[in-house]
């Protein structure tokens, strides 16, 4: 029994000691807080230009969050089960925030192979699909009728209210405008001219670079930041950038750095065309690895300083 607390040290005195962790509790929320807003400040930064890639290719917010839900539940699945087993529905449910309900939906999804299926499409997508599908707006010969814009059960207004939810007729014909799967005639009714929102070769360039591009950037950061030692084990990710070149100098800037760059690709491409034809006799069975190296250049005015405050530690 304690005769008397106070010769037995500072962390004796109760209060003392309870405000003390409470303070350190406090200084650990405020530091994990701290770094959440550098990931969040970094991945919304990332997301911008991403997020105007995908809506020139149509994609909504919808499809994206459909997307990122089955690449979760994916790696949360295969990358973090114990002895050799996949993690069960719990476990990923509390690592990526989803409910159980949504995680057995989307590993369903994924098991029976529609991960890139996706219900939801944007509203204008769903417009010009209509337009060309539903009986009340194609003529005798099946072909998409000339609408006027408001004012009869067949008019644009009457397509917009029936398949594009909340969205006023006004800003549906503004967008599908802007997109060029419209064309308005000179007494306001409206022609549709593409079956896609999208053009077919922007998805064919997306996906190149999507597909190819940010995957193998985003691969190589997660490995550089999954290594013990990122000097002798990490994957080459360097970036060249400056502030300060005046936009008078930019095309110059630019055709110099397209032609060293070219340069840099067509050597790695003759090294790993060397290595492709190393080998006299090729077995069936030998393993092998695709590797890649991915080159980009940018441009950014002063006003887009997010770039910029993150090199700097902002």
């Amino acid at each position: 029994m304690w005769k008397s607390r106070h010769h037995l040290g500072h962390f004796s005195q109760v209060s003392n000691f309870v405000d003390l962790a409470a303070m350190a509790l406090l200084y650990f929320a405020s530091m994990q807080h701290h770094s959440n807003n550098i990931v969040h400040s970094a991945l919304l930064n990332a997301l911008k230009p991403l997020a105007r890639l995908l809506m020139k290719a149509s994609v909504g917010y919808r499809e994206f969050s459909e997307l990122s839900k089955c690449a979760f539940v994916d790696v949360a699945t295969n990358d973090y089960g114990l002895r050799g087993r996949p993690t069960n529905i719990s476990r990923v449910a509390v690592m990526t925030g989803l409910t159980r309900k949504e995680v057995k939906r989307i590993r369903d999804k994924i098991a029976g192979g529609n991960e890139i299926q996706t219900s939801k499409v944007i509203p204008p997508t769903e417009i010009i699909h209509q337009w060309h599908s539903d009986p009340d707006f194609l003529d005798k010969n099946g072909t998409p009728k000339v609408l006027s814009f408001d004012g009869a059960d067949d008019s644009f207004t009457a397509l917009v209210k029936r398949y594009g939810g909340d969205i006023p007729p006004g800003a549906m014909r503004t967008e599908l405008k802007r997109v060029k799967a419209v064309e308005e005639n000179a007494d306001g009714s409206l022609v549709v001219k593409r079956r896609h929102v999208a053009p077919i070769d922007l998805d064919q360039i997306l996906e190149a670079s999507i597909g190819r591009g940010l995957f193998g950037l985003a691969h190589a950061v997660n490995h550089n930041v999954s290594v013990n030692d990122v000097e002798s084990d990490g994957w080459i990710q360097r970036l060249a950038w400056t502030s300060r070149i005046r936009v008078e100098d930019r095309q110059r800037v630019r055709r110099i750095s397209r032609d060293r760059a070219e340069e840099f690709v067509t050597a790695v491409d003759d090294l790993f065309s060397a290595y492709e034809t190393i080998y006299p006799d090729h077995i069936e069975d030998t393993p092998t690895s695709a590797v890649g190296v991915g080159v980009y250049y940018f441009e950014t005015d002063e006003a887009n300083t997010q770039f910029f405050d993150l090199q700097n530690g902002g």
